[in-house]
């Protein structure tokens, strides 16, 4: 692994403890804040949304601004977290989701496009394994921290306490930057640009196929996560915050287990036929959280941890169809997808309401199957 890599892992641990944190305070946030499901779910979704708009803002910056971007990213997430924590009303806690999306939009897109524009050779796909194992370890990290501290703690008391890694990005933050390749460009440059280049990249059925796989992996996966996994583990089933944080922790460890053997494989095998096996097991894992009992429930979490193992590999895909010079941009539009599935997932769980999430699980699995279908097609011609 080379120092670059190994830096950005370090950011990408520190900076998800607020992610795998937030999902297991979610039912307390909403009874201390007396908020009904669609604030719930907004709430949840926020987070998504500001990264959704922040996407190709953040792309367009980071073709000619990738140190600036490592820069703002941790400060924006320690605002976002203060302000969540604060103790404020509905407003408050919009305000402090989105600074946290905004926050980590930066981050992420930084690091997936330093990743894909300098790693080279035959590992990318282990290269972006090794970069969500990294923030799937931070995501455990912060749900570990959630169970194990006292239920007596308040949520926004427990939450800030379980953010305190971030710290560690500002601590590595000189190393990064150290670490990254010289700039290449004139010091006069455009603030926002697609690329150094002119001609666009173009726009291949593969590419099409990556970003909706991105989209559909990131509905599920966020509102499994941030709604239908909290919410029918402390209704349905009676778990407090310990109980909650289990069932997310049995799809972390999951992940965690099969990230690297799965990167290794995709880099053996090639990623699309990996990606499509990924979205096919998410459909199983989606069915199985949405409509099973307690007992079936933790299994479709395993199956939804082993399928999140592989949703870094679309970009693999995409990273084959853009020039390297492009690459920030395709990955911002990318992220527009994903992270517009992180918000849209959660957002109309909470607008459909508790009772009826079945049918959301039902409208996500359909286009899972397809996607699938179509990647593996093209894969057997």
């Amino acid at each position: 692994m080379t120092p670059l890599i190994a830096f950005l892992c370090v950011m990408a641990f520190s900076g998800t403890f607020s992610i795998g944190a937030f999902p297991a305070v979610l039912p307390e946030l909403g009874r201390s804040g007396a908020l009904v499901d669609w604030q719930l779910g907004a709430v949840a979704g926020a987070f998504g949304f500001a990264r959704m708009l922040a996407d190709v803002p953040v792309g367009l910056f980071l073709t000619h601004h990738l140190r600036r971007a490592f820069v703002l990213a941790p400060l924006l997430l320690v605002a976002g977290i203060l302000c969540l924590t604060s103790g404020g009303g509905l407003p408050v806690l919009l305000l402090g989701r989105m600074l946290m999306g905004v926050g980590h939009a930066l981050a992420m897109i930084a690091g997936l496009s330093s990743i894909l524009r300098f790693q080279t050779g035959l590992a990318l796909a282990s290269a972006l394994n090794a970069y969500e194992f990294s923030a799937m370890l931070g995501i455990l990290g912060g749900t570990v921290t959630l169970a194990v501290l006292p239920a007596r703690l308040s949520w926004n008391v427990a939450y800030l306490l379980a953010c305190t890694p971030q710290v560690l990005a500002l601590v590595a933050l000189p190393w990064l930057l150290a670490a990254l390749p010289p700039d290449e460009t004139p010091a006069a440059r455009p603030l926002f640009a697609r690329g150094s280049g002119a001609a666009p990249a173009p726009l291949t059925a593969r590419a099409v196929l990556a970003v909706s796989a991105g989209g559909a992996v990131a509905v599920a996966y966020a509102t499994l996560e941030q709604f239908v996994i909290p919410v029918r583990a402390s209704r349905e089933f009676g778990l407090a915050r310990a109980g909650v944080a289990r069932l997310l922790m049995t799809a972390q460890l999951t992940d965690i287990v099969a990230l690297l053997p799965v990167g290794v494989f995709a880099d053996r095998r090639g990623p699309v036929p990996v990606v499509g096996a990924v979205l096919l097991v998410m459909a199983a894992a989606s069915l199985l959280i949405g409509f099973g009992a307690l007992p079936v429930v933790a299994v479709g979490c395993a199956l939804y941890g082993l399928s999140m193992a592989g949703w870094m590999l679309p970009l693999g895909v995409l990273r084959a169809e853009t020039p390297p010079d492009r690459v920030a941009w395709r990955t911002a539009l990318y992220r527009v997808f994903v992270d517009g599935g992180m918000f849209l997932g959660p957002f109309l769980a909470g607008l459909v309401g508790a009772a009826h999430v079945g049918l959301l699980t039902l409208g996500w699995t359909v286009p899972l199957v397809l996607i699938a279908a179509l990647l593996l097609a093209r894969r057997a011609r």
